[in-house]
């Protein structure tokens, strides 16, 4: 069962397998470079899509549990543990948090030590 693909993707195929033709290439063989970048751009559109389901998926069950009551910070824990599955928490963004948190503590031991103590 052949996948259907559109005219416009086998056009932009020839045109791509075209822009990259070498001296002494054939038709035919320009023709093969052509279905295999057709093939291509299909299954990139078909990862694109499958990709689009699970963000919509995901999106329609965190509109589902928000308008449900549930206990306090299930919504939360279940969307970090979403963003780490999806690799947003790096270390770059750990070590900014340690940092943030860091000048927060140097601010207010500053503050604190700076404000004259008044005695009683």
């Amino acid at each position: 069962m052949k996948p259907n693909i559109s005219t416009e993707t086998q056009q932009e195929a020839l045109a791509a397998a075209k822009a990259t033709q070498r001296p002494g290439q054939t038709k035919e063989q320009t023709k093969f470079i052509a279905q295999g970048i057709e093939k291509g751009i299909a299954e990139y559109k078909k990862l694109q899509k499958a990709k689009a389901r699970e963000r919509d998926k995901f999106r329609k069950q965190q509109l589902k549990t928000k308008s449900r009551p549930t206990v306090e910070g299930e919504d939360s824990d279940t969307f970090t543990e979403h963003l780490e599955s999806q690799g947003q928490f790096t270390s770059a963004t750990w070590v900014a948090i340690a940092l943030l948190l860091l000048s927060w503590i140097g601010f207010a031991a500053y503050y604190w030590m700076a404000t004259p103590a008044t005695g009683g």
